[in-house]
């Protein structure tokens, strides 16, 4: 863009803006990203023990269902905060007596919990809205606890591995009964990419512009015959003509061996 039309937009722009307004918004004070390797982690099945003429597994599907979090703040550092998050992840495994016939579907739960510290700013607010909604309590000593609030963002979790293994048999207290010592089940390694932020609601100062109004009309040619429509897609080339390994801009594997974190599933 030449300086003559980039002068002119910004002219354009101040002549839009019309005010500064207040906002409330959730500003993000601290953040991460994580790559894990969650190695050798137990399944609990659904089932309960796997069955003994069961011979291989494979993964079918495995999300993270869910993600407990807990946040305490950090002794002597003033504004950081220790995360403690729990994964709850839900797995779909195909199971074979022998590795030509059709697999039944058995499902099960890992867990498996990790830790970080992040800024989260202090405040000693409290605030209260009319949909119910506060920030901010007091504990026993009447002092005003304002922790910041955790989100984590995840993508579907990668199953690396899947086997077979026996694990101690968890027991009950007051159990007399008699049973083996293991009991055989399927050991997964995941790999979990995730994003944590610590956030706060704040007011912040921004500049506005005129309303705009959408130019794209809401409607919908139905004169056009499906072929008709069909025909105005553009080919798919690309999915015809997969790219190679140097087309990728990538020359290494994303693997274990660049994980930076390995999380014990006890």
């Amino acid at each position: 863009m030449s300086a003559e039309a980039n002068g002119s937009a910004v002219s354009e722009n101040r002549r839009n803006l019309r005010d500064a307004v207040p906002v409330k918004v959730n500003r993000v004070f601290d953040s991460c990203s994580d790559r894990d390797c969650i190695s050798n982690v137990p399944v609990v099945l659904d089932s309960g023990e796997l069955p003994s003429n069961i011979q291989l597994v494979k993964c079918k599907c495995v999300r993270v269902q869910d993600v407990c979090m807990r946040i305490e703040p950090v002794p002597f550092n003033r504004g950081f905060y220790n995360i403690d998050l729990t994964f709850t992840f839900r797995v779909e495994l195909l199971a074979y007596t022998c590795a030509c016939e059709t697999p039944c579907i058995l499902e099960g739960t890992l867990y498996t919990s990790k830790s970080s510290i992040l800024y989260g700013s202090e405040s000693n607010t409290q605030t209260f809205y009319s949909n119910g909604m506060r920030t901010g309590t007091t504990d026993a000593c009447c002092d005003v606890v304002n922790l910041p609030t955790c989100n984590v963002q995840v993508v579907p979790p990668l199953a690396l591995e899947t086997k077979i293994g026996t694990i101690c048999r968890p027991t009950a207290p007051g159990q007399t009964e008699q049973f083996p010592p293991t009991v055989r089940t399927v050991i997964m390694t995941l790999g979990l990419f995730s994003v944590i932020e610590l956030t706060r609601p704040v007011t912040l100062l921004l500049p506005t512009y005129d309303y705009t109004i959408p130019t794209k009309e809401c409607t919908a040619d139905t004169a056009e015959t499906p072929c008709a429509v069909f025909d105005k897609m553009r080919f798919p080339t690309e999915e015809f003509a997969p790219a190679a390994l140097s087309d990728s801009g990538s020359s290494s594997c994303c693997g274990c061996q660049s994980c930076g974190m390995d999380i014990s599933g006890s």
